[in-house]
């Protein structure tokens, strides 16, 4: 998608100016061929020459500067942006694309570029929560823009609270998303587990698993990129939660199981990818257990199978899909795993295989359903994820289902 896809990204007067240079070298090495277009105020806080060097482009300003190919610049580079972003976007730039002003080089080309825009505001915490500034956020989002909403924190003018600019991964996300042009999955809610579960034997110590979580957040990310409503039900991960992915954090498998009982009602799309602790301490001591034998005995009972109650309950509009990661016997027990949970997609990796298992960027997989299995070369996590969604959204033709 993002191979040699043009991202305007324009820069206004705002401390958080500093920040663009570094988006602008992350979306450079992904492949992306960056304009940059700047407000005078913003070239006092960083020089064009930081983002000519890396995007080997001429920094545009004024609407009046001459170029060599004689082309009217606003506009040539309006047509060729494939998505518009703004960062910093200061409250006096905002308020300007919110009334359609278009008095510099930067708000110019803004108005007269189709394109998806995202809106990055970065301001001090008064500015950014002033009804002017809020309203004009609401605005920007009715007409279709992308507001990707700033953090808490400490603020250049010593202020603490909301204005921050968001994080750059974040923005990347937004940016990446956009480029999907096609949503079919928009309206659809979509439920996916994701990481390990911890099941505690006393205050200090628990039983988990080797899950990063990286499968579940790959499989959210490319749901979000499609459209879809996305709640990511996590255990304890470190990895990055994708722009605009609703979270809730779990710790127990109990924890998970009631948080899907609670949700998978409204789904139209359950995932279930996290790997759940099949057992749990009978008895969680209340303090720390202290060393005194030469050997433990540890007593378990058998944790809910979640997947289990999910295909029990599946209603008909309703796609499930799960994981299995075996050892041995791949495909035997993944197609029984399968059968026996009720689900229309079944996921199946070899802890053993070269590419695949825990804490890795790639997979290999098979993909088992109804009409047998197929099964897919090592590829990253990300482009199995959206192997997994093109055959979600196969099933929901076959039920179906409207699709944008």
């Amino acid at each position: 998608m993002q191979n040699k896809k043009t991202v305007v990204l324009g820069i206004s007067g705002g401390i958080a100016a500093f920040k663009a240079a570094q988006l602008t070298s992350n979306l450079i090495k992904k492949g992306y061929d960056v304009e940059v277009i700047m407000t005078e105020h913003a070239t006092e806080f960083i020089a064009p020459l930081t983002f000519e060097s890396l995007t080997k482009h001429n920094v545009m300003v004024s609407t009046f500067e001459r170029v060599a190919d004689r082309s009217v610049k606003h506009i040539s580079l309006a047509k060729r942006a494939d998505v518009f972003v703004v960062v910093p976007a200061t409250a006096n730039v905002i308020a300007k694309f919110a009334y359609g002003l278009a008095d510099d080089m930067l708000t110019t080309t803004f108005l007269a570029a189709a394109c998806p825009k995202i809106i990055c505001p970065a301001m001090n915490t008064g500015m950014y929560e002033n009804p002017v500034t809020q309203h004009n956020l609401e605005l920007l989002k009715k007409y279709g823009m992308e507001i990707v909403e700033p953090d808490n924190g400490f603020l250049a003018c010593g202020d603490i609270g909301k204005g921050k600019l968001a994080e750059l991964a974040l923005i990347e996300d937004a940016i990446e998303m956009a480029l999907y042009p096609d949503k079919p999955l928009r309206g659809k809610k979509v439920i996916i587990s994701a990481g390990p579960t911890q099941e505690a034997i006393d205050p200090v110590r628990f039983i988990s698993n080797h899950s990063s979580g990286k499968m579940g957040i790959a499989l959210a990310w490319c749901a979000k990129a499609l459209g879809a409503e996305v709640t990511l039900i996590h255990g304890n991960i470190h990895e990055h939660i994708p722009y605009g992915v609703e979270t809730q954090a779990i710790t127990s498998a109990q924890e998970m199981f009631k948080a899907f009982q609670a949700q998978s009602t409204d789904a139209d799309i359950i995932i279930k990818a996290a790997a759940v602790g099949d057992y749990r301490a009978c008895d969680v001591a209340e303090h720390k257990i202290k060393k005194k034998e030469s050997s433990f005995t540890l007593a378990l009972t058998k944790n809910p199978d979640i997947l289990q109650w999910l295909g029990e309950h599946k209603q008909a509009h309703q796609v499930l899909c799960g994981f299995a990661m075996e050892t041995e016997h791949l495909l035997e027990n993944a197609e029984k795993k399968r059968v026996e949970k009720h689900c229309d997609l079944l996921i199946a990796n070899d802890l053993k295989a070269a590419g695949a298992g825990f804490g890795v960027d790639t997979n290999v997989v098979t993909i088992l359903s109804d009409g047998g299995s197929i099964q897919y070369p090592c590829m990253s996590k990300r482009e199995v994820a959206f192997t997994v969604w093109q055959r979600i959204i196969a099933i929901l033709k076959q039920k179906g289902e409207s699709l944008c």
